[in-house]
């Protein structure tokens, strides 16, 4: 069977299984069985393929596994990550809060930086790449994420992994910046999420009973780790932009800033002199 083939009949079995974005989904695999980036499809459509890899593929994602996951990677920001069952998917809105943490963090001089509830490590190891002076110190608890993130931060020299919980002490020098994909969502909505984001570990997705947790405690025990008028920069719910100036006492100048959605999803704060 060609590519093109192949492709087709994905788009046809998707599709009546009733799973959304079948198109690409289709294009993703066949892609990815063939080592190839999806802007080179149209110049090998007529390469074989094996169909038995890609049924057991489409299989996978018809069952509900999420796509990044049946792929074993994703690109996020100007590299490709290692994801996989047990660690939160990268996600474009995301990749918003790097750019600005990245455009500040470039006006200083070999800042030290936190990347707290790291995860795969796509928020902590793209800033480690963008910026080479820095010293990017990434901290996750779930082992399961642990290994993703040390895989995806092998050669990375500036980048430095700790396996452990936020809610502990750390013995660290002061940073320039803090950054966070915290868990954020209440934990009565979880049951109600999408099938294939409830996938994704519970552990990432969960933020206490008002989804506020995380930033209560990136707020008392981490504000203090923060050189003075040090700059944090957070990912949030879509609904948390009230609630969150409210949580960051130990912060001024709390900036709420909408994504590509037009949904409140990032806070650029500074640490209170």
């Amino acid at each position: 069977m060609t590519l093109k083939e192949a492709y087709n009949y994905g788009v046809y079995f998707l599709s009546c299984n009733g799973i959304d974005e079948a198109d690409f989904k289709s294009l993703c695999l066949v892609c990815h069985l063939a080592g190839i980036k999806n802007s080179q499809f149209p110049q090998h459509q007529q390469d074989d393929v094996i169909m038995k890899k890609f049924a057991d593929l489409l299989w996978r994602v018809k069952i509900g596994e999420p796509l990044q996951y049946v792929i074993g990677k994703w690109d996020f920001y100007e590299s490709t990550f290692f994801v996989g069952k047990g660690v939160l998917i990268p996600r474009p809105e995301t990749e918003e809060l790097v750019d600005y943490a990245i455009r500040y963090i470039q006006t200083l001089s070999a800042p030290v930086i936190f990347d707290l509830c790291a995860g795969s490590g796509c928020i902590g190891l793209s800033i480690a790449k963008a910026c080479p002076d820095s010293i990017v110190y990434l901290i996750e608890k779930s082992p399961d994420a642990v290994f993703y993130l040390m895989k995806n931060a092998q050669g990375i020299q500036n980048a430095k992994v700790i396996c452990g919980d936020i809610a502990d002490d750390f013995d660290l020098p002061c940073a320039d910046v803090i950054i966070s994909n915290p868990p954020y969502i209440k934990s009565a909505d979880i049951p109600n999420l999408q099938k294939e984001v409830l996938e994704e570990p519970v552990m990432a997705l969960d933020g206490g009973k008002d989804g506020l947790d995380f930033y209560r405690i990136i707020n008392d025990n981490w504000s203090v780790k923060l050189k003075n008028s040090g700059r944090l920069f957070l990912e949030i719910g879509e609904s948390q932009g009230n609630d969150i100036h409210s949580v960051l006492t130990e912060f001024k100048n709390i900036e709420v800033i909408k994504d590509m959605y037009n949904n409140e999803r990032m806070v650029v704060a500074q640490k209170k002199d």
